[in-house]
């Protein structure tokens, strides 16, 4: 009976983690991650004034509201317009090519890899642009990922790790896009600080905790890509964010174009993914029975 119960306990955790990886990337790219992520903690703002019913004093109190950057401007446009746009197909095959990237450690070497070259690139362009609406977007510097991928490249590929990593056709065809855009059309570089940087820092935690866990890892190494230790609350930084992204001077058909970016940028991602080897369920099992064996001492 006790075997019993311990197949059903599995049978409930996978199912339960099957479930949850329909979801998950929502805490991998903000075009889904936002609806499911911690809201940003609300401004408040002074939207009138009442006077007092006292007729002997003149004395006014304000009246305050909660407004949810998230609910308004470029921040619901991007938030609305890329959660919309995605097909099942789509979503399952982003689920999917993520847990094969951590299903053993070289499918995980390679993703990060391939982020390590699509971030070069993104900072590399939000360094060379003149666009100031860009560089507006770009003064948070604590978003920063290279200096953290490359401490990930030289644990998973040791001393002179440069020579011996290159980017895959999938990444390859990524990088080109942030070339291209930041050549001829700079401004829709917006659409790429939003996918990745804000997935990234929602999704980060979670997904160097599964890394860890799944792969065997150890003393917090390989997961320096999803840290962001100069961030105390991201949850505060977000809506910060979400209110500087609606305070940009943008047209209607400039705001429609980064939605479309956005859009682009998840299927690139979808790409590089679908490029690695190894399984996405056998990754799921070996996470689900990590964790029960946590849960019971083992």
């Amino acid at each position: 009976r006790a075997l019993f119960i311990t197949i059903q306990y599995h049978i409930i955790e996978i199912n339960a983690m099957l479930s949850f990886s329909k979801i998950f990337i929502v805490l991998s790219l903000p075009m889904l991650a936002f609806c499911f992520a911690p809201p940003p903690h609300s401004t408040r703002v002074a939207v009138a004034t009442l006077p007092s019913l006292r007729m002997s004093t003149t004395t006014e109190e304000e009246v305050a509201v909660d407004v949810n950057p998230r609910k308004e401007g470029l921040a619901l446009q991007l938030d609305d317009g890329t959660r919309k746009s995605h097909s099942i197909a789509q979503n399952s095959a982003f689920v999917k090519g993520f847990f094969k990237g951590l299903s053993n450690r070289d499918s995980y070497s390679k993703l990060l890899t391939s982020l390590y070259f699509v971030y070069v690139a993104m900072e590399e362009a939000f360094d060379a642009t003149t666009e100031e609406r860009v560089k507006q977007m770009d003064g948070n510097k604590e978003l920063r990922r290279v200096d953290s991928a490359r401490k990930d490249m030289e644990y998973f590929y040791g001393e002179g790790w440069e020579e011996k990593i290159k980017p895959s056709g999938a990444t390859q065809r990524y990088v080109a896009r942030i070339q291209e855009v930041a050549r001829d059309n700079p401004k829709l570089l917006i659409g790429h600080q939003y996918t990745r940087y804000l997935g990234d820092l929602f999704g980060g935690q979670m997904m160097g905790g599964m890394a860890t866990k799944s792969l065997g890892l150890s003393d917090g190494k390989g997961i320096d890509f999803y840290k962001f230790n100069d961030i105390d609350d991201s949850t505060d930084f977000i809506t910060k964010w979400y209110t500087k992204l609606n305070a940009l001077d943008l047209t209607d058909e400039e705001k429609a174009a980064i939605v479309d970016e956005a859009n682009l940028i998840f299927a690139l991602n979808i790409e590089i993914l679908e490029e690695l080897e190894g399984s996405a369920f056998k990754a799921v099992l070996k996470f689900v029975f990590k964790s029960f064996k946590e849960k019971v001492g083992l």
